[in-house]
């Protein structure tokens, strides 16, 4: 599927900011789902040929590498790479002022190639220059480190230097600014300075703030109160300098003697949406002043198709990769090709776990999966509540084995215990259920997982879960899931069609139905009734993968987020 000729000569150039892009395992430069979502948009973009054009920030540092000890116990390292050898440096250089200095800012560029062959060009914002300080040129390191300080300040860079650099390369005129989480929402402060430039005193009048409007998309991605980026306006104050503080506070944004990112970016974003259905319905709760929509969330079909299913929907429906859609005719493929094809997914999968550590689990054993970021809301431990429960269903039921990964956020107490608590429980089973924890979750190793498990396990505590694309991932691959009816899952799940959800009244419940949706349904399919299990893996396929996919959801940005900006744009 490709935008025609007609339709994309009239489009703007799209420029989508992002504080972490995810492109490909060497460029360790994202952390977890948003990062991974800015990705796969930006490869579906590429695909269907929109001018669009990406800005984040370099992370000399990456995000880091996680190391596990026998305890669960995690400690990291700088994840460290060469932008020289995977990036092309290029020669404008702008300058930010921060703390009443200059900071020099540079960029690199990533060039990505859809299928189409439409290139898609990706700038990195890079400080480690000469001219700036030591501490200036730690600013592009590290991914979400350091303290509310260090983030204002890469904030700053990424916005006002973001919009700066494209400039100076060139990037003018007809352009929408789409800020993909409230991170980048500096860059409509830099904006409205330009629309107010040269008026010398005269006061800023609302016709500024809906001419900024006009050029603005925000995606907002988090209903976790803590993930809204808000620093004290003090701090602000003393980051932004005078001026433009007292602009900001012009702007009427800023609440509660605070800079909250996010209402900065709904203040000045015509276009709002969160990334499921629901999401949007609770993103309405939190901000009702706001016209808040919703466009799901997907995930680059081609990206997250492992080997043996791109070969099979290549014989079957060679149209797929062109346009994700097609995938609605996996419905046609025979079960026992589904099953072959997963049969050699997960044979990669545990491969790669004996060579990450040594384990050796046996094909025809139940396997189950999950990961994501170890953090309190997503209880990736809530599977091993009840050990012994898990115990009996393996002895009495069929055996189960577990395979999972996630990294913790350095600061993140909380995560770190839970990981421990999963190692904990993995020593009570035994090998009764062998459980496996893998080090450093990352996008090679989300490929493999996802498509090689036989179900797809997901209990955020609802309705915290935004979106969530794992699960998409793992639906490609005929995985199906069960999980929490919360973010996409909502939309994605039909009862032993697609998957299975877990019912909830309060956590206890979960737990039961956790328990019981594998005692009493899905283990006895999965041995008992393999062909009916084939079949739900084959649903999974063609009505969750035909439509989870980015190429769907970048159609309906296309749709109701750009093309409504085109005319005002223009003007």
């Amino acid at each position: 599927m490709e935008i025609f000729p007609a339709v994309q000569s009239q489009l703007v150039t799209v420029a989508y900011f992002s504080m972490e892009i995810s492109l490909e395992p060497a460029i360790p430069t994202y952390s977890g789902g948003l990062g991974v979502l800015a990705g796969d948009t930006l490869r579906s973009a590429a695909d269907l040929g929109v001018p669009i054009v990406a800005v984040t920030l370099l992370y000399r540092q990456g995000y880091f590498r996680q190391h596990l000890d026998a305890s669960g116990n995690q400690t990291e390292s700088p994840d460290l790479w060469n932008p020289e050898v995977l990036l092309e440096p290029l020669a404008p250089r702008v300058a930010v002022t921060l703390e009443g200095r200059e900071v020099e800012v540079r960029a690199w560029r990533y060039l990505l190639r859809g299928l189409s062959e439409h290139p898609v060009l990706i700038y990195f914002l890079d400080t480690a220059l000469p001219e700036n300080s030591r501490w200036d040129q730690t600013l592009t390191d590290f991914l979400y480190g350091g303290d509310d300080h260090y983030r204002l300040c890469q904030e700053v860079i990424l916005g006002f230097g973001g919009v700066a650099i494209l400039k100076a390369l060139g990037w003018e005129g007809k352009i929408i600014y789409h800020l993909n989480e409230g991170h980048s929402a500096l860059l409509t402060l830099s904006l409205l300075e330009r629309q107010i430039e040269g008026r010398g005193g005269e006061i800023l009048q609302e016709a500024d703030v809906e001419a900024i409007r006009k050029l603005c998309v925000f995606t907002t991605h988090t209903p976790v109160p803590a993930g809204h980026d808000q620093y004290s306006w003090e701090m602000a104050q003393h980051v932004l300098g005078a001026e433009r503080s007292a602009l900001l506070e012009a702007t009427q944004s800023c609440f509660d003697n605070s800079l909250n990112m996010t209402y900065l970016a709904l203040r000045f974003a015509h276009y709002i949406n969160g990334v499921a259905m629901r999401h949007g319905q609770v993103s309405l709760g939190m901000f009702p002043r706001y016209p808040i929509n919703a466009i799901s969330n997907g995930v680059h079909a081609f990206t997250w198709t492992s080997l043996p299913f791109r070969n099979l929907y290549d014989r079957r429906i060679p149209e797929w990769r062109h346009d994700n859609f097609y995938l609605r005719y996996a419905v046609g493929i025979p079960l026992h090709e589904i099953q072959q094809a997963h049969a050699e997914a997960k044979r990669r999968l545990l491969a790669e776990v004996e060579k990450q550590t040594g384990a050796r689990l046996p094909e025809d054993v139940m396997t189950v999966g999950f990961a994501r970021r170890a953090t309190l809301y997503k209880r990736l431990d809530l599977l091993f509540s009840d050990p012994e429960r898990l115990k009996s269903i393996s002895r009495n039921v069929g055996p189960l084995q577990i395979i999972c990964g996630g990294k913790a956020h350095p600061r993140d107490d909380g995560g770190k215990e839970m990981i421990r608590h999963i190692f904990r429980a993995a020593q009570l089973l035994g090998d009764t259920v062998r459980v496996i924890y893998l080090e450093n979750y990352d996008m090679a190793l989300a490929l493999i997982l996802c498509a090689g498990v036989d179900l797809w396990l997901n209990t955020p505590h609802k309705p915290l879960e935004a979106s969530g694309t794992s699960g998409m991932k793992a639906a490609l691959n005929g995985v199906p899931s069960l999980s929490v009816l919360d973010g996409w899952w909502i939309e994605g799940h039909v009862e032993g069609i697609t998957g299975w959800s877990i019912e909830e009244d309060d956590s206890s419940s979960e737990i039961a139905s956790l328990y019981d949706k594998l005692e009493r349904v899905i283990l006895p399919q999965f041995y008992g009734r393999p062909l009916g299990f084939a079949e739900v893996m084959r649903s999974a396929i063609s009505l969750n993968g035909s439509f989870f996919n980015t190429q769907r959801m970048v159609s309906q940005y296309l749709n109701n987020a750009y093309y409504p900006l085109r005319t005002a744009a223009n003007d």
